[in-house]
């Protein structure tokens, strides 16, 4: 796998493609900068070997061209205060001005480009728009994890124009060495934990994990799919009927497999989705007409820690509940205390991105774990087992493997 550290960019000029996709409040400052924060390390890297460094990123979703509130100029101040560095800004991602910039870069400067999705050929792969942003550097580096599983011009197609002078930042490559950890060879007993609101959201993962999860733990919405495939009585729970027979299928598969599926037995329940309602718990499969789960249960809880602390090797990906909500935050609370006192006892955790990594944020977890994800989206596709254009764009190249 060709990293960062291959390279000696003394004198050279980066195309780094990072995810600066920060949430910004109405005065456009940034609310978390951890997106930012991840990848100073790739650019120190860079500008410590005397590289100039061109900063390609999107933010948002912009539908018709350049809106000021997508705009990447509201994160310069802050990337010019984490890396040291002086900061340009392109008022465009390509163009003259642009070119001009990158050309006149000195060592040790950054160039960060306006948001690349002002235009449409970024989304669409376009490679003569690809061609154009590539022109700016020397050698290409993807620190983009949450969008690498995207064919987008900046994340896959720009790579064709460098030959073997591509790479990984850091961000990526951890993520990918983590995740190889847990899928290639984890050191047993392997526990996943999947949750979330829908069974067609995991159904590939879930699948996937039957390959090498000793247990699977499910939790979230998708639960009373499979509990109302075996017959029983969910109430107002979120329930998917058509994915009741792949449901079954599931369970079948993991039972040929030797694979332990564990299905909350007990929930904590609402009398609508709010926090401010009835709130009972009941067995998982004996919820009244006019009540919903909304969390694991007490029982569940307590099976599933007794399982996380066995554990050598942990996967979560998806919540155990609304833990937006107070009422029904203790099961993803539990959960997330249960994965770090398990890393604690020497057990390699990765969290999956996405809600998992919100939660262990929310409970002051992060240091506690082995490992978060910064590609929610990306991540689920690599353990669903598909090839993830960013990445492949960068180990096709000569040398790599």
């Amino acid at each position: 796998m060709q990293t960062i550290d291959n390279f000696n960019f003394s004198g050279k000029k980066a195309v780094i493609r990072v995810d600066f996709n920060v949430p910004l409040n109405d005065t456009f400052e940034i609310t978390d900068d951890a997106r930012m924060a991840a990848a100073v390390p790739t650019l120190k890297k860079i500008l410590n070997d005397g590289g100039a460094a061109i900063i390609m990123s999107h933010l948002g979703r912009p539908k018709n061209g350049p809106e000021h509130t997508f705009s990447l100029s509201h994160v310069v101040d802050h990337l010019s205060n984490i890396t040291g560095a002086k900061v340009h800004f392109a008022n465009d991602c390509i163009g003259e001005e642009a070119a001009s910039m990158a050309a006149n870069l000195n060592s040790g400067e950054i160039l960060l480009l306006e948001n690349l999705r002002f235009y449409k050929e970024e989304t669409a792969g376009d490679a003569a728009f690809a061609k154009k942003l590539a022109s700016y550097g020397d050698i290409y580096v993807n620190d983009a994890f949450g969008t690498a599983h995207r064919a987008h011009a900046s994340t896959s197609i720009i790579a064709e124009n460098f030959g073997t002078n591509k790479c990984f930042g850091y961000i990526m490559a951890g993520e990918i060495a983590n995740a190889k950890k847990v899928m290639a060879q984890p050191e047993k007993p392997f526990v996943a934990i999947v949750g979330g609101a829908k069974v067609s959201d995991k159904l590939l993962i879930l699948e996937n994990l039957m390959n090498v999860a000793d247990t699977i733990l499910i939790g979230g919405g998708m639960a009373y799919t499979f509990i109302a495939a075996q017959g029983g009585q969910i109430g107002d729970s979120l329930f998917e009927a058509d994915r009741v027979d792949l449901t079954k299928e599931l369970l079948a598969k993991a039972e040929a497999k030797g694979v332990k599926i564990m299905l909350p037995v007990d929930s904590v329940c609402a009398d609508g989705f709010t926090n401010d309602g009835g709130v009972e718990t009941c067995n998982s499969d004996a919820i009244n007409a006019g009540w919903m789960g909304l969390d694991i249960g007490p029982k569940a809880v307590d099976e599933y820690v007794a399982e996380l602390l066995n554990a050598k090797t942990i996967l979560w990906n998806g919540p155990m509940g609304v833990f937006e909500f107070s009422n029904f935050e203790n099961g993803t609370k539990s959960v997330a205390l249960a994965v770090a006192k398990s890393t604690a006892n020497g057990a390699f955790s990765l969290i999956g991105g996405g809600d998992s990594a919100a939660a262990i944020k929310k409970f002051d977890l992060k240091e506690e774990v082995s490992y978060v994800s910064t590609g929610g989206g990306a991540l689920l596709e690599y353990f669903e087992g598909k090839e993830l254009p960013g990445i492949a764009a960068i180990m096709n190249a000569a040398g790599n493997a």
